[in-house]
């Protein structure tokens, strides 16, 4: 089961905290109302008293689910039973099943974006360590999935660490638009409620710590899909993280290594594996979970003013989408926190292809003595003619006359040293983290 979710999250999802966060609004709204003189306030005690998942009959919610096939009414009638005297006569009081199950929802969403936005923090913070400390271990940098040019190790953290801070971003800004109650009744418009609708709405949701929209949201579904769009662009950033490690961990590259403990085992037929198997994992479910971002629109499509068929969607869409993306943070969160980096692999991976990969280098060191374009078509014929002859670049490069004349074996060896010619890439590190950290989201 650890391997889609976590308990911590599947706690935000199970049965029991969802039937309290209906009983959470259903308390709100029958102490606001007595508040406001809608209800008794006796009642309203009492009702508040009992909505409480320990004092609800379970067997009583289970019989009504039988007979009356309804997600809410079920527990409604168990609350009313639990009251004593009249209360349980003015429990749920005007509001409507939506109402309830809506709110409630985003009270759940509200506590899985602290834990997803918490374990964000905690990915960055390893990620701003390992960019600050690997800003100047080079390795090869690689476009179109061949090699390319040097970088550093922690250059590709920092751009991963700039890329959660923007989603850390996104998540404080998609609050006011997303963490928005709903008491408006049957289809919006507050009928049932009377001339103090407005003020009662607000101070429900104010008890409850959430926003109050400025008109119905029941058939307007852009709040969840923003949130389930940045969930999902939060994984989107993870799959591609979990990939490159994945990569990076092949035997061929063997540049780094997630944690692999004692008593550990990779295979059961291959005793020497040590398989990157948390890193898969998190792929895995990541990879899964994007089914889900797939259909997020649909649940934009609401026929009239409530559309069971579409709005039953998120029920299953968007504690699928929190659930997921929980474990594939905890993944990568274990892998980051101990992550080995093979700084001998890398330096092997940068003389891999015996220097032409330096040919950027030469070329422009040769411009300023021949022309550029005359620089680019000498290295270039030079670079064929080696690759072709099964010769190292620097060999390739001194059997060219013009090049020969132009530059001498010292300056020649000085550029083609990988480990000099990563730009500005530490400093562009620093730049990342410094950034990253005087943003206050870490």
């Amino acid at each position: 089961m650890n391997a889609w979710s976590t308990e911590e999250m599947r706690g935000v999802f199970n049965d029991r905290a969802r039937m309290q966060a209906w009983l959470d609004v259903e308390a709100a709204l029958a102490l606001v109302q007595a508040d406001l003189g809608m209800i008794p306030q006796e009642a309203a005690t009492e009702i508040a008293a009992k909505s409480n998942y320990e004092a609800i009959d379970k067997d009583l919610v289970l019989h009504h689910l039988k007979i009356t096939k309804h997600p809410l009414v079920p527990t409604v009638r168990a609350l009313e039973a639990a009251c004593e005297g009249d209360a349980g006569e003015y429990v749920h009081y005007g509001v409507t099943t939506q109402d309830v199950m809506d709110t409630g929802l985003v009270l759940q969403l509200r506590k899985a974006t602290e834990i997803i936005r918490r374990d964000l923090k905690i990915l960055a913070k390893d990620l701003m360590r390992l960019s600050e400390e690997h800003r100047n271990t080079p390795m090869m940098g690689r476009t179109l999935s061949l090699q390319a040019l040097p970088v550093t190790f922690g250059f590709k953290t920092a751009i991963w660490l700039s890329e959660i801070d923007r989603h850390l971003e996104r998540l404080d800004e998609m609050e006011k638009r997303v963490f928005v109650g709903s008491i408006v009744g049957a289809v919006g418009t507050k009928a049932s409620f009377g001339a103090k609708a407005d003020e009662m709405e607000k101070a429900v949701n104010d008890r409850l710590g959430l926003g109050t929209p400025t008109i119905s949201w029941q058939a307007a579904r852009d709040g969840f899909f923003e949130l389930g769009s940045t969930f999902g662009g939060i994984n989107a950033t993870l799959n591609k993280i979990g990939n490159q490690l994945l990569l990076l961990a092949h035997n061929e590259f063997d540049e780094i290594a997630e944690p692999f403990g004692k008593g550990q085992v990779g295979s059961s037929t291959m005793p020497h594996k040590r398989n990157p198997a948390v890193t898969e994992n998190s792929v895995t479910v990541s990879n899964t979970l994007k089914s889900n971002i797939n259909i997020l629109s649909d649940i934009t499509k609401h026929e009239h003013e409530r559309d069971g068929a579409v709005w039953k969607m998120e029920w299953k869409i968007l504690p699928e989408i929190c659930l997921m993306l929980s474990v594939v943070l905890d993944n990568l969160k274990f892998v980051f926190a101990d992550i080995e980096v093979k700084k001998e692999s890398m330096l092997k991976n940068l003389n891999l292809l015996r220097g032409y990969a330096l040919a950027e280098r030469v070329m422009f060191a040769l411009s300023d003595k021949m022309g550029k374009q005359t620089a680019h078509e000498e290295v270039y014929s030079a670079a064929m003619h080696g690759i072709e002859s099964d010769i190292t670049f620097r060999e390739a490069l001194l059997a060219n006359a013009e090049i020969r004349e132009a530059i001498s074996e010292a300056e020649l060896d000085a550029l083609l040293d990988p480990t000099t010619y990563v730009g500005s890439a530490p400093d562009l590190v620093d730049q990342a983290v410094a950034k990253t950290g005087a943003g206050g989201r870490i």
